[in-house]
């Protein structure tokens, strides 16, 4: 029996922003067997993390401007774990939270700062199940929505038809340039960054500096990059236990005792 309810309620968001192609596409997409809200940065919010806003006030405003239609859609001026925040206390507990559809994948360790993976976590910290969605670019960095919209909304019904998601899981989806050849559930792979800094000299000889990355990581058909490499869709279950439970004994074994005060 389907444990998907008449009108499930959608709340989306990304760290593209508001005015991103990806987000309308998934909106529109899910929207067709779904009420929908989204909420979403307004100005690009790419590798801020699961920050959240707490030293001044937020923003949230309604916006006709995105070309949502109907949809119910909202720009708040922080991060994206801010916006599915607002979204749960301001417009209602959805049944599952929805993030991207972010221009470029996020595979192995970006999830560590990707804001669009950030906005699901911020949803299963919230009890909710959460999906985020993100997809490579094709030749000359063109993106085409349509056929990974149409996906991704078929997999948020079938989540939701099944009851969910275990506590603490999200969903880390990527596609690759469609066409696509097939879906795989993958492992994260060890996609990284490796990082150099570049020392620059603004108009005045001062000084700055800009953080340049290279994409580095091993391919093996059983992870996320391996998956888009091969053309496939990856769908890659990410639990949030990150004790090393398996290290407990051993670290109990080495680590010093406190001097304990006696009791008066």
């Amino acid at each position: 029996m389907s444990n998907l309810p008449a009108r499930p309620k959608v709340l989306i968001a990304n760290d593209d922003g508001i005015f991103a192609p990806g987000i309308k596409a998934l909106a529109f997409a899910i929207a067709e067997f779904a009420d929908v809200t989204v909420v979403a940065p307004d100005v690009e919010q790419s590798g801020v993390g699961h920050g959240i806003t707490f030293r001044r006030p937020l923003r949230f405003k309604h916006t006709k401007a995105a070309g949502f239609g109907d949809i119910p859609a909202f720009r708040v001026d922080g991060t994206p774990a801010d916006c599915v925040v607002l979204g749960v206390n301001l417009r209602g507990r959805p049944d599952i939270v929805v993030s991207g559809i972010n221009l470029g994948p996020n595979l192995g360790d970006d999830l560590t700062h990707s804001g669009t993976v950030a906005a699901a976590i911020e949803g299963v910290s919230l009890g909710l199940p959460a999906i985020a969605f993100s997809q490579l670019s094709g030749p000359g960095g063109e993106y085409a929505f349509e056929e990974s919209a149409q996906y991704a909304a078929r997999l948020t019904r079938q989540v939701l038809e099944c009851g969910g998601l275990p506590p603490r899981t999200l969903l880390n989806v990527n596609f690759p340039p469609t066409p696509f050849r097939g879906v795989r559930v993958t492992r994260l792979s060890d996609h990284r960054y490796e990082d150099t800094v570049l020392t620059r000299q603004d108009p005045e000889g001062r000084e700055y500096y800009w953080v340049s990355g290279t994409p580095k990581a091993e391919y093996a058909d059983d992870t996320d990059y391996g998956a888009i490499q091969d053309g496939c869709v990856s769908v890659t279950p990410v639990r949030l236990q990150l004790t090393a439970t398996d290290l407990l004994e051993r670290v109990r074994e080495f680590t010093p005792d406190v001097a304990v005060p006696a009791e008066r």
